[in-house]
């Protein structure tokens, strides 16, 4: 299956060919190379209508997910068809996410991957709006981005480390 990735902005260059392969890789970490997903790098004006009319906060974001399928923190989805072999599509704020990684001094490139981690496991049920929901989300995190880690070399972290 595939990962369409699609970047709908100029602020930021985007490296899409890495991030792509390493969405493709954290998808299968998952256990979900059969679905597609879709990935769309946004700028702040559209991230902010999108959390605005979405999630009723018109301010800036790093990510939002919008799932095919409702299922429970680390199930996979059980499509009745070929056309539900889809996680949902992942929003990128890449203009914000650089600039964060400015002021912080970080990779902007690990940054994109690991934003990218954190709305694929959005996409498979996982939330963070409680300590136990959060424990639960930092723990398949942690699990999908050291598998990353061992094929790559990285040494990639969860974005919700320091959440609660």
């Amino acid at each position: 299956m595939s990962v369409a990735l699609r970047n709908a902005q100029r602020a930021v260059p985007v490296r899409r060919a890495p991030l792509r392969r390493a969405v493709c890789a954290l998808r299968a970490a998952l256990g979900a190379s059969r679905f597609d997903v879709g990935l769309v790098c946004a700028g702040n004006g559209l991230m902010r209508r999108l959390n605005g009319a979405y999630r009723q906060r018109p301010e800036l974001t790093d990510v939002l997910s919008f799932p095919f399928h409702r299922v429970a923190a680390g199930e996979l989805p059980r499509p009745r068809c070929r056309d539900e072999y889809n996680l949902g599509d992942i929003f990128l704020g890449v203009e914000y996410i650089h600039q964060q990684c400015r002021a912080a001094g970080e990779d902007f490139d690990s940054a994109l991957v690991v934003t990218a981690a954190h709305g694929l496991c959005h996409l498979l049920g996982y939330q963070h709006d409680t300590k136990t929901e959060w424990q639960q989300m930092y723990q398949k995190e942690m699990e999908i981005l050291e598998e990353l880690n061992r094929l790559t070399g990285a040494s990639l972290r969860p974005l919700t480390a320091g959440l609660f």
